[in-house]
């Protein structure tokens, strides 16, 4: 939540940020909010993805598996781009938009989280 922008650096303002967050997930759908975050993080990053090999002068994309690490960090960063785009110049403050985000991103195929919707886009790419 510090990367872009405003946030970037401020490290208390996230803190604040996650915690509101799991707060409001745990209002709305009466569950662990950590559970529930971990849910969003497996559903939300990309099994497969698509990297460029060159040789002789073309170059082509390639299927490739994604490692468990890069999985987890691709997670967590569309989650995060998703809702600090979703707030920008709306009532809802970053906080709601993360907790909506991370819930919408639990459930899982048919929901519509952002997050969700851009793995299932890199995965049709690969």
């Amino acid at each position: 939540m510090m990367k872009k922008g405003r946030n970037s650096g401020k490290k208390q303002m996230a803190v604040r940020i996650i915690k509101q967050a799991f707060e409001i997930i745990h209002l709305i759908t009466g569950q662990n909010p950590l559970q529930v975050f971990t849910d969003a993080v497996c559903n939300g990053g990309a099994r497969e993805d698509s990297t460029r090999i060159g040789s002789g002068g073309t170059v082509r994309r390639q299927a490739v598996d994604v490692s468990p690490l890069r999985r987890v960090n691709q997670a967590m960063y569309l989650m995060s781009k998703a809702a600090r785009e979703s707030s920008f110049r709306s009532h809802k403050t970053v906080a709601e938009t993360l907790a909506e985000e991370v819930i919408q991103c639990s459930k899982g195929v048919g929901s519509n989280s952002l997050a969700c919707k851009k793995k299932d886009e890199i995965e049709r790419v690969a």
